[in-house]
């Protein structure tokens, strides 16, 4: 498999992914920014693909563990080969698990309500809405297999009573990430992320407790980009590391 090699958080972590396929970014680095510092005990990244939520949020976060949780068996060699290349390997390990399957993650060593952080970047596209590429592992990247609802539910199944989730999904997904919530998560909190001052938001950065009955906040929009293309500082220093996702 033909390999890229990224560099995340200012050159703190080192990525491989395949040259084809789904590869991470932006949303990756954004759901990683949500993950306080000072937390500590197992963190899961579901659908983890090559880690790079998970292993960014280790890196920010020196209290933490995390498991990587994935189905695609090449992006699970990816990702147990980048714990290795970051120096991680007392601190994070692959689940290979559909997610969506109890069976499944049972047999891979998946705890029930074991995590004390859940974080997801998850398949963003339904089937019939977009045109399917014909590269199997991106198609299981970017879209559902399983409504929305399901693949929230198999995390907070993971999930213990008062630990943190967090989620990155399209904005105009809003309406489905909050009925997923309903009735699991409270204490929610909602940045919309946008393109430049004065676009529409194109993603949601959303973050609960589960049991919680807390009410929502909706924060004050994230702006990625100055007209001239370049980051705003804020979002520089999230890239970078420096500072956390503003919610």
């Amino acid at each position: 498999m033909t390999e890229l090699q990224n560099r995340f958080l200012g050159g703190r972590i080192s990525l491989r992914q395949g040259a084809r396929g789904h590869r991470a970014g932006t949303d990756a680095v954004l759901l990683a920014g949500t993950v306080p510092r000072e937390a500590g005990g197992l963190l899961l990244d579901a659908g983890a693909g090559a880690g790079a939520v998970g292993l960014s949020a280790v890196a920010l976060a020196p209290s933490l563990c995390v498991g990587l949780v994935e189905i695609e068996p090449q992006a699970c060699v990816l990702a147990r080969e980048n714990i290795e290349l970051n120096g991680f390997g007392a601190r994070a390990r692959v689940f290979e698990s559909d997610l969506l399957d109890p069976a499944s993650r049972r047999a891979a060593g998946l705890v029930p309500e074991a995590a004390d952080l859940v974080l997801t970047n998850p398949p963003f596209f339904q089937v019939g809405r977009i045109r399917v590429t014909p590269d199997s592992r991106k198609a299981l990247a970017h879209v559902e297999s399983a409504p929305l609802e399901t693949w929230v539910r198999s995390c907070l199944s993971l999930l213990r009573p008062g630990g943190l989730f967090a989620m990155i999904h399209r904005a105009d997904a809003l309406a489905d990430c909050l009925a997923a919530a309903q009735g699991r998560l409270g204490a929610l909190v909602v940045l919309p992320v946008l393109p430049r001052e004065g676009q529409a938001a194109t993603r949601v950065l959303l973050k609960g407790v589960k049991g919680s009955r807390a009410p929502l906040t909706l924060c004050a929009p994230l702006v990625l980009h100055r007209e001239d293309g370049a980051f705003t500082a804020l979002a520089e220093a999230i890239h970078r590391g420096e500072s956390p996702a503003p919610f």
